[in-house]
């Protein structure tokens, strides 16, 4: 579904062939139809802003959002395992699911970046997406309040995939995930301080729909095994 890799576009740093591309972008999502119409109108304004925008200045925002903030960080494992050892496994497990379909990973690219994961459920049948993003929504969801906070019309990306996915976030989860603090990227020191701070938990062992734990998102990963060729990225 070429939805998911404009969804993915959306959420990259800024670039002139992103802006140059951005005006095709509603004909797509208007042909397939996956993200639902109460969703449309915000995401459209986003389009639109990034389709007029100069490149620098979307450039600066979007470091501003998401390069400093570990809160709005574009890693999924970041607001699973922080630092710890497990997110070493949980890469290795990702990358080797994005192998077995054929989408191969640049040398700069960690897997769990969250528009190479778009781009990973842009070739697999609609129905195994949809179960993959629900094991992520509860993360969208968070990263979608915290931009509302930021009035960042990037949150609209992250509340289509929260609609698109086949599982509700959990709220306790999110709530779990919106705990902490979010600092102002400008104030250096408490971003310093966010970034010391150990990985969010939700208790040994969790599992089950919508877990945060390695049993829970990277067990459904693996799952997705069916490997399909990459769908060209839309022009």
């Amino acid at each position: 579904m070429k939805t998911f890799k404009i969804l993915s576009a959306l959420l990259s740093y800024p670039t002139q062939g992103l802006i140059d591309a951005a005006p095709e972008f509603p004909a797509i999502l208007d042909a397939e139809k996956l993200v639902p119409a109460a969703c449309r109108g915000a995401l459209d304004l986003l389009v639109e802003e990034i389709a007029v925008g100069e490149v620098y200045d979307l450039q600066e925002r979007y470091g501003l959002l998401f390069d400093r903030s570990k809160t709005l960080a574009l890693h999924l494992f970041e607001h699973v395992h922080g630092e710890s050892r497990d997110r070493g496994q949980a890469m290795v497990d990702l990358k080797a699911m994005y192998e077995k379909a054929n989408l191969f990973i640049a040398a700069n690219e960690l897997p769990d970046y969250v528009p190479l994961f778009l781009e990973f459920l842009s070739i697999q049948p609609l129905a195994e997406a949809r179960e993959l993003l629900g094991q992520t929504a509860h993360i969208f969801a968070a990263l979608a309040e915290r931009l509302e906070r930021r009035q960042s019309k990037y949150r609209a990306v992250f509340d289509a995939l929260v609609a698109i996915s086949a599982a509700a976030p959990s709220r306790e989860i999110v709530d779990e995930l919106l705990k902490g603090t979010d600092p102002d990227p400008m104030d250096l020191e408490a971003l310093d301080a966010a970034w010391e701070e150990e990985e969010v938990r939700f208790g040994p062992g969790a599992q089950g729909q919508g877990a945060c734990g390695q049993e829970g998102l990277i067990a459904k990963l693996r799952h997705a095994r069916r490997a399909v060729d990459p769908a060209p990225r839309p022009q």
